[in-house]
């Protein structure tokens, strides 16, 4: 990972979002957001406590290991809390903003702060810090003893998770506009699968050498902002089925061993999805939820009450889906239909990341920093 490279992927940046600002300037007001829809009562779920972790963004994403969650705030709060009670386990102030996180292997925890430093702490105490060459918006990957990191131009590197020892770097020709947001890190048997563009690589975690490429997202856009198709991080692992989505380009299902495609389908959103071994799950950039089906990727169903109320990431329960909004209310729509089944209401501010279910807990955050604990019957 080179130093020069993120300063001009910055400008071209700011480029973008020059255009996308004067885009809009020129384009028809917001649509204003759907009514809430009318809900059948068919499913039971009870407020259990509430917390506060600080501001919090979309970058921030919560990770799960067994009854305890990992959250970061913006202002540079790290938490791990007892899901059943919403108590702290630990919690430290790392005295900086936080770009990205939380990635952790139940001891050790990882984020990225807005000043390109890589921080890992264990037990409620900072364990090492590492500068990188570049800001990064995913969250780091804790596993195998390493801490895997991709910063923005999307260089992926690794670190010894107990010392903080670089081990190894690997870095592709980037596009000429990059997507300020998460984008696919994980791993999958012995593979690190990782987002590069529209293409997803398997590389050795070991060494960092690739294995192998399957292009995924492929651009049929006339301008730099409209051939984005970067892989958005939020995929749906089945054993070795693994579906991604492409940045309003695709979803698309594969081996996650192999790279084989199994089946890719249109479709315009910019975050990932959630699924079970039957369905697939995704929200659409415009606020729709579709549903297909796993193994072929035909559609199943389509609900649009809920569109331009600027959805959160989606969770597949058993009985539900559940999806946040810009108002705090969470949305629990029927696996088989999509029909609204119930609502429970936050604190007004936009669900972040994705719903959580940690053991019997479903967990979400907002905005302004609320957690919340709620317990489906």
């Amino acid at each position: 990972m080179t130093q020069p490279l993120f300063p001009f992927v910055s400008r071209l940046l700011a480029v973008g979002l020059a255009l996308l600002v004067s885009a809009c300037s020129s384009a028809p007001e917001k649509p204003k957001a759907s009514p809430l829809p009318v809900v059948t009562g068919g499913f039971k779920v009870q407020p259990a406590w509430k917390s506060q972790l600080g501001v919090t963004a979309s970058h921030l994403l919560a990770s799960v290991h067994g009854q305890q969650i990992a959250l970061a705030s913006a202002q540079g709060q790290l938490a791990v809390m007892d899901v059943l009670s919403g108590r702290d386990v630990w919690r430290i102030n790392l005295n900086t903003p936080i770009q990205a996180g939380v990635g952790g292997d139940g001891r050790r925890f990882a984020v990225v702060t807005q000043a390109n430093e890589l921080v890992v702490a264990q037990a409620g105490q900072v364990l090492w810090r590492q500068v990188l060459p570049a800001l990064s918006y995913t969250p780091p990957l804790v596993a195998g003893d390493r801490v895997f990191v991709m910063t923005g131009d999307r260089a992926v590197a690794a670190f010894d998770a107990d010392t903080g020892q670089r081990l190894w770097g690997q870095q592709r020709s980037s596009d000429p506009l990059l997507l300020r947001q998460a984008g696919l890190l994980m791993p999958l048997g012995d593979n690190l699968l990782v987002g590069w563009g529209g293409r997803l690589a398997s590389l050795n975690p070991l060494t960092g050498a690739v294995r192998w490429e399957t292009l995924v997202g492929v651009t049929r856009g006339t301008n730099e902002v409209e051939r984005l198709v970067d892989l958005v991080a939020g995929a749906s692992r089945q054993g070795n089925s693994l579906c991604v989505r492409s940045f309003q380009t695709s979803v698309a299902c594969l081996d996650g061993l192999t790279g084989r495609m199994a089946w890719s389908r249109p479709a315009q959103g910019h975050q990932g999805l959630d699924g079970n071994e039957q369905t697939l799950v995704g929200v659409e950039s415009d606020g729709k939820v579709l549903a297909w089906q796993r193994s072929t990727g035909n559609p199943l169903w389509t609900q649009d009450a809920l569109r331009f109320r600027g959805l959160s990431l989606p969770l597949l329960l058993n009985n539900a889906v559940v999806v946040g909004d810009q108002e705090g209310w969470v949305h629990f729509l029927s696996p088989q239909d999509g029909k609204a089944l119930q609502r429970v209401a936050t604190d007004g501010s936009a669900i972040t990341g994705k719903p959580i279910l940690a053991g019997q807990m479903l967990v979400v955050v907002t905005r302004t920093g609320g957690v919340f604990g709620f317990r489906p019957e």
